[in-house]
């Protein structure tokens, strides 16, 4: 009875360390990407492709087929798992695996932040909706538009991104609005991107892009002289995040269970299932800066 007393506070304290710490985790994808519940293994999101504008309303309403493209988000499953000794667990030394829960939980919070940067840089050969890469050449009606560039990350290379993405129309020829507002940047470009949008002077001269977009440094980016330009005030980001099951804290400490029985290991876990893809290629601009 004492040693089942153990267990159970044994799984209480590393379940509240797990939740501490997963609360306390903080993440920036959520500034790049939609969080859209799922409830089922695939979803399909079919409206994407429309962004409609008002038009004067001459005879009879105009209505645009949100089906007209075809774009599915597949929920994957994601573990992580940690074994501890039941010995350990039943003298009560549970300290020494204090930092193993808290990494869990760490793990699982930045999950997402992972699958959504990884999602981002490999825009250049993914396709989105539309069926070409999502940073690609786009059909807009008769025209074309490209939002992708191999520059590195000059004051020059930025404003032509800029003026690039503030220039793009709809079908009909009229202005999308979009305004970008989020520069995004691995630690390597951290420098030049903190002189294009927070310099007072550049060279000597007045930086009179100052102020027009925030910067968001993230490691999860691998490539060293990749950078992107985005629109995020949007109802919908440039990326989504689609969520099936939020991470869930999980134990097998039973002395029936086979890893326990067998081997006299405690197990924890944590499951979560979702994925990242693409939202509308039109809020975002990318460069690999291989020039």
């Amino acid at each position: 009875m004492l040693v089942q007393q153990t267990i159970n506070k044994a799984n209480v304290g590393f379940k509240t360390i797990f939740n501490k710490v997963f609360e306390e985790t903080e993440t920036s994808f959520e500034k790049i990407a939609t969080v859209v519940p799922s409830n089922n293994k695939i979803e399909s999101y079919h409206w994407l492709g429309s962004m409609p504008t008002l038009r004067k309303w001459i005879g009879d309403k105009v209505v645009k087929n949100i089906q007209e493209h075809e774009y599915t988000i597949k929920n994957e499953p994601f573990e992580a798992t940690i074994s501890i000794s039941k010995f350990d667990i039943q003298d009560d030394n549970l300290g020494i695996y204090k930092p193993q829960v808290e990494s869990l939980a760490q793990s699982a919070k930045l999950h997402p932040e992972q699958l959504v940067f990884e999602t981002l840089e490999k825009g250049f050969t993914e396709k989105c909706y539309d069926g070409v890469a999502f940073f690609g050449t786009h059909k807009v009606g008769k025209k074309t538009y490209k939002n992708f560039t191999d520059k590195k990350l000059t004051l020059e290379n930025y404003i032509s991104a800029r003026k690039t993405m503030m220039g793009l129309k709809n079908e009909e020829g009229k202005s999308l609005r979009i305004m970008p507002d989020l520069l995004v940047v691995p630690p390597s470009l951290e420098k030049e991107a903190m002189d294009i949008v927070k310099a007072d002077f550049i060279n000597g001269s007045s930086n009179t892009y100052k102020g027009t977009a925030e910067i968001l440094v993230s490691t999860e980016l691998t490539s060293e002289t990749g950078w992107y330009l985005l629109d995020t005030k949007k109802a919908i980001k440039p990326f989504i995040y689609q969520e099936r099951q939020k991470p869930k804290f999980l134990s097998l400490t039973n002395d029936t269970d086979e890893t326990v029985f067998l081997k006299g290991d405690y197990l924890y876990s944590v499951e979560a299932r979702g994925n990242a893809g693409y939202g509308f290629w039109q809020m975002a601009y990318g460069s690999t800066g291989a020039a």
